[in-house]
């Protein structure tokens, strides 16, 4: 009997999903960062155990949260201009030489017992800071390792790929070691993956590209990316909706640590199986949206992976089983990491080039820099009505704001469609 690899179609939906990976600069990023990710995954659940191991709080887990985004919202408008402005190619690499410094000054503080919440606060903090920089960035920078722009759609798809497989890697990984050895060889680790990442950038032959904005004042380029940014409905409603999803709904990972103590009754390794799990459908479905030929649909993809997300939420704040609350962060990861691939597939193919790392600073101010007044938000509510009911209201917020969404759709596209004619994604004769 042959291989199901014999068949042409086969080969073909493999060449579709991973059709990125064709471009050498790509193959490099996608290499390295694969790596560096399960770091940063390992390194993100064995700080929650830490915190929750230390404290037993619900409060100060939230403050962790809060300490790692919170930069994010303050200067990524700022990061936006400098990545328009600069070499997104350096940026990166400064980026990552700082993450690799704050993991192993927190390793090694782990490793010889001086750890103390208030040393975790300044780390998180610090690391935060850095990621302002470093996830616009990051996201600019796909459409200058992509040399075709209908790759471009793909090589997101495949970046959240990337995500979802170290969710599903490195939150296994990390229960096991934090049961063996302890949270610092996960940080240990983590800032080793770092030299993968940055041997690849290093690597790499960018070629330079013009910036319109050099001779401009930031505060200028601010403004400008503001005002565009904002005043594109299209635009301006996906990062509303990602707002609304980050603020409510994300936030219940930095509870997950009570989910899997005191409400299934486990430990770390119940605690890794679960953000696992959610590791699992993000997979699922970043591989489904990479084996999309073209960004048409993605409007309503993105209305269903959020309400599909708030569903999950609201289910899993019932549950009291493992092996269904495992089930139902399959969905709950799926809908969350579909909803903000989709979003930031359509905002990187209807931004101008000159403007990119300003709309994609809104994007992560929108994506992370939301989450920490939603840890802060959820850290609260959790300490007064519990955890389950917390998880549930965000997952009511979810779905309202998928509804809200859903209704203006109709208009968006109508505004959107001459960017998509001017880009060719669409015929002018198409009604």
């Amino acid at each position: 009997m042959k291989s199901d690899l014999s068949n042409p179609q086969d080969i073909n939906g493999l060449r579709l999903i991973f059709r990125a990976l064709s471009h050498r600069n790509y193959r490099l990023f996608f290499g390295g960062q694969s790596i560096s990710l399960i770091g940063t995954w390992m390194q993100q659940i064995a700080m929650s155990w830490l915190v929750y191991r230390l404290t037993h709080s619900a409060f100060l887990l939230g403050v962790v949260g809060f300490t790692g985004r919170i930069p994010t919202f303050l200067f990524a408008p700022l990061a936006g201009v400098l990545v328009d402005r600069w070499s997104r190619h350096r940026l990166l690499v400064i980026t990552q030489i700082l993450s690799t410094i704050q993991a192993l000054i927190l390793a090694f503080l782990v490793l010889t017992g001086m750890i103390t919440i208030w040393h975790i606060i300044f780390l998180s903090l610090f690391l935060g800071f850095v990621n302002a920089f470093d996830v616009p960035v990051r996201q600019s920078f796909v459409a200058d390792m992509v040399e075709k722009e209908e790759d471009l759609g793909n090589a997101i798809a495949l970046n959240s790929s990337m995500g979802t497989s170290a969710r599903l890697f490195g939150p296994s990984v990390a229960g096991i070691l934090i049961a063996a050895v302890g949270e610092g060889m996960c940080f240990l680790l983590n800032g080793l993956s770092f030299l993968a990442v940055i041997a690849a950038l290093l690597a790499m032959k960018i070629p330079r590209r013009r910036r319109e904005i050099q001779n401009r004042q930031i505060i200028q380029g601010l403004r400008e990316g503001f005002s565009y940014a904002f005043g594109f409905a299209p635009i301006r409603s996906l990062l509303l909706l990602l707002g609304l999803v980050s603020v409510m709904g994300m936030p219940y990972q930095v509870l997950m640590p009570i989910f899997a103590g005191k409400i299934l009754h486990g430990g770390p390794h119940t605690l890794g199986f679960l953000m696992a799990a959610s590791g699992c459908g993000a997979l699922a479905g970043t591989i489904y949206l990479a084996s999309r030929k073209s960004v048409l649909g993605l409007g309503r993809i993105i209305v269903i992976s959020s309400s599909l997300f708030g569903i999950g939420l609201i289910t899993f704040s019932l549950s009291r089983v493992f092996w269904l609350s495992f089930l139902l962060m399959l969905l709950t990861g799926s809908g969350m990491i579909v909803q903000m691939a989709s979003t930031n597939t359509v905002l990187q193919t209807i931004v101008e080039e000159d403007k990119r790392g300003r709309v994609m600073s809104f994007y992560a101010m929108a994506f992370m820099g939301m989450v920490p007044f939603g840890s802060l938000l959820a850290g609260s509510l959790a300490n007064n009505i519990g955890a389950p009911y917390t998880v549930m209201i965000g997952g009511i917020a979810c779905i309202f704001g998928s509804v809200m969404f859903a209704k203006k759709l109709p208009s968006l596209r109508k505004i959107a469609r001459p960017v998509y004619v001017e880009k060719g994604i669409i015929s002018e004769d198409l009604p």
